[in-house]
């Protein structure tokens, strides 16, 4: 075999398994310190704050990290608190409302039942079933089956939410064990980032670290510059839609707000997929006046999104809506809701990996070996 072809096969397959070290690291490693990788997080986002207080304020690096954290934390749980209460006060004054709207539907569905045209059918059915007897056990075995898997249905769904219920209640101490080494993580990453970060690239060789430290720049922009656009227009939208909801007199303004705005991070359907079917409810169920509000609404939220999402969008990388689809369809099969922010955020990545030639340099490591 060419020497040359062998050296390429040999760096190829180097590749590949280092690949798959990778991989293997990220599948396995990361649920053990997953816990310390969201400290980083916290610590790297609290490290301009922190400047800040040692540069303009002269706190000691210890103290203004502590500073950073205490107001973090009191932020995080006087809005969680706020929205929490809020939430659970609208989803029992919206569960009570719901029986108006099925005693609604109920009436209406009397009515059309009690309509000479039904009843005229209902007798030719009865008819039907008594002069057939041979019908009868077929149709009542279908019956049957219809309300078993009814019941079926109904237990499960209740069966469903008290396990999730249990599930929450039994997590929360997992849940505040973890909030603790969080915070405490970021603290000690925090108050020795400089010593920390000397170690690290002291780890990695310069060539290396030169192509880490671009590829790291353009993620940065494009990874945070994504999140950054998403949170403004998903704001945006919430903060709008609340606005007008409340304008309009509509109850759960705050709740259908904020879950309207979680919506909007489907491409092209966005708010559409919630107020359309809502505008068109609402004239049918006769509320006129709500469904012109709502469609005025809807209306200023089009136009509000065409101009402030371009200024949005300019300062970061924006991606193409069929590929965002694609990935947040995806992220939805393999990790449930929260693949719908994994997905995108996973096809940033990897558009700033091709972006920093990542990919290119690889090529050419098989090819050609290290320059």
């Amino acid at each position: 075999m060419n020497k040359v072809v062998a050296m390429r096969m040999w760096r190829g397959l180097f590749v590949v398994v280092m690949l798959a070290l990778l991989v293997l690291a990220v599948v396995y490693v990361t649920p053990l310190v997953y816990p310390f990788l969201i400290g980083w997080i916290l610590a790297y986002a609290l490290n301009p704050l922190v400047r800040f207080l040692q540069k303009r304020v002269r706190f000691p690096r210890w103290l203004a990290v502590t500073f950073s954290l205490f107001l973090f934390v009191v932020i995080a749980v006087t809005i969680i608190s706020a929205l929490i209460t809020r939430i659970v006060t609208e989803v029992i004054h919206l569960s009570q409302s719901i029986n108006g709207t099925i005693n609604w539907w109920r009436d209406e569905f009397d009515k059309f039942v009690n309509t000479p045209e039904m009843q005229d059918l209902i007798n030719k059915i009865s008819t039907f079933y008594n002069e057939n007897p041979k019908y009868q056990q077929p149709i009542n075995n279908k019956i049957e089956d219809t309300a078993n898997m009814l019941a079926e249905a109904s237990t499960s769904l209740v069966t469903h939410f008290f396990n999730g219920l249990t599930s929450i209640l039994i997590s929360l101490p997992n849940v505040l064990t973890i909030t603790v080494v969080v915070l405490l993580a970021s603290f000690f990453i925090g108050k020795d980032w400089h010593k920390h970060a000397k170690v690290l690239t002291g780890w990695v060789p310069d060539g290396l670290l030169k192509s880490l430290t671009t590829v790291w720049g353009d993620l940065q922009k494009a990874l945070f510059g994504y999140l950054r656009s998403q949170f403004i227009m998903i704001s945006i939208t919430a903060v709008v839609v609340i606005i007008g909801l409340l304008l309009l007199g509509v109850n759960y303004a705050i709740t259908i707000g904020l879950l309207i705005g979680f919506v909007d991070l489907l491409p092209y359907l966005g708010v559409g997929a919630v107020m359309v079917p809502w505008i068109a409810y609402t004239f049918i169920y006769g509320d006129v006046q709500l469904g012109i509000g709502l469609s005025i609404l809807y209306g200023v939220i089009l136009v509000a999104r065409q101009m402030i999402e371009p200024k949005v969008l300019a300062s970061s990388v924006g991606l193409d809506p069929l590929p965002t689809l694609i990935a947040m369809f995806a992220g939805l099969k393999l990790f449930g809701v929260l693949g719908l922010i994994i997905g995108p955020v996973s096809l940033v990545i990897f558009f700033a990996f091709v972006r920093a030639n990542v990919f290119r340099d690889l090529y050419n490591f098989i090819l050609r070996g290290a320059r």
